[in-house]
């Protein structure tokens, strides 16, 4: 069902007698609804945005140069050590032949696989990368090959780097993110598949780290060093330039494309999105259109007009109702985590994936009009509350100008 405004809300929207619908159907403008229209729910592994970082790009190696990096499945190795007081009974290194090879994690993974469905977004830009089904085995159970671990705060990760100290790509997490995780909440894990495929050199394979609930700057591609420590403090790349080395992801809404639109007069006008799904959920997505106030979408965080704001619902698109067609051959739905033994997501949406909506605007008046989206969390918290600093995350409150003519 549409949510469609009272003709005393479309006058206050300065839309006249025109009637102003809202509806969740991913359709282009003058088409009927259709299931198919629908995006695909896994972004495909060559699509993802890419923000890597390095000189040269490590998927940038070719021949011998791949090989002493240790970026292929057969030269692939992963270092665990200790440092400070942390001991770790069977440290696992290169020189004494202990270090864990790619054969070695595949053979963890054929008992204790994991498969999780993640979208990657970066701390410092708005709107999701890409989203995967991403499959690994869980580092607890890669650290419990390690033997007993005492004196351990926290760990200390980065990936391959061409030798220049100051190109090293460091992440942490504190030990307990390791061990413990909530009822029902996925701990971090090594990934070594996407979308059912090996791991490419471009998406960080042949393994990277995954952090659940994280921006992408805590899920470090190329792994290939992990150090147990006794100290508390994090040493993350990312907070050296001021960010938040333990922000997780927020609940944010987004416009599909950036900039601004013009439409013709007298035709349903359709404007996409995505919602990225933080760790506190997305309740709803909400939209608020009034006429352009001339300021070019400017609108100060403390303007009274955000107390007066008129939002309205839109209906999110629901989920897929085949979900074998969705994911890899091969992977039932009741293996991945978040979905029931009957194989159904155990939430719609799903947290740390990306929720599509769409918006169709009927009847406008010609002129310009300002359009802004939000999303509210299950907290109750609309955006960008309640972490509203972009050194945790970028979910500023979108605008789009749109003009009917």
């Amino acid at each position: 069902m549409a949510n469609r405004i009272s003709r005393r809300d479309a006058i206050l929207a300065g839309v006249g007698g025109a009637v102003v619908n809202a509806v969740a159907e991913s359709r282009a403008v003058g088409e009927p609804p259709s299931p198919e229209a629908a995006p695909p729910f896994l972004t495909p592994a060559n699509d993802f945005n890419d923000v890597s970082r390095g000189t040269p790009l490590p998927h940038s190696l070719t021949g011998q140069a791949l090989i002493d990096a240790r970026l292929t499945v057969e030269t692939w190795k992963l270092k665990i050590v200790a440092e400070d007081k942390a001991v770790l009974a069977k440290p696992r290194t290169i020189a004494a032949g202990t270090a864990l090879d790619y054969a070695g994690l595949l053979a963890l993974g054929k008992a204790k696989s994991v498969r999780f469905l993640k979208a990657m977004q970066c701390n410092n830009i708005p709107r999701p990368l890409g989203q995967g089904l991403w499959e690994g085995v869980l580092l607890r159970d890669v650290l419990e090959t390690c033997g007993q671990l005492d004196e351990v705060r926290r760990l200390f990760y980065w990936g391959f780097h061409n030798g220049d100290p100051k190109q090293i790509f460091r992440s942490s997490l504190a030990f307990n993110q390791v061990l413990d995780s909530p009822p029902g909440e996925m701990p971090p894990f090594l990934a070594y598949k996407l979308n059912g495929e090996a791991l490419s050199l471009e998406r960080g394979g042949p393994v990277r780290m995954i952090v659940p609930w994280a921006h992408g700057f805590k899920s470090v591609k190329w792994l290939q060093k992990i150090v147990l420590t006794n100290k508390s403090e994090a040493n993350d790349t990312y907070a050296e330039a001021g960010n938040d080395p333990e922000s997780y992801l927020k609940t944010a809404a987004y416009f599909a494309e950036s900039g601004n639109g013009k439409f013709p007069s007298g035709k349903p006008m359709v404007v996409r999105g995505t919602a990225m799904v933080g760790w506190p959920g997305l309740e709803r997505v909400e939209y608020w259109l009034r006429p352009d106030t001339g300021q070019d979408g400017k609108l100060s965080r403390r303007d009274p007009a955000w107390a007066t704001a008129d939002w309205k619902p839109v209906t999110l698109d629901p989920a897929p109702k085949d979900w074998v067609a969705q994911l890899p051959g091969g992977v039932p739905p009741k293996d991945v985590w978040g979905f029931t033994p009957e194989g159904k997501p155990k939430e719609w949406p799903m947290r740390f994936s990306v929720a599509n909506w769409s918006l169709e605007l009927e009847g406008l008046k010609a002129g310009k009009y300002e359009l802004r989206v939000r999303s509210v969390d299950k907290n109750g918290f609309a955006q960008p509350e309640p972490r509203d600093g972009p050194r945790s995350g970028k979910n500023a409150v979108p605008f789009k100008l749109i003009e009917v003519a």
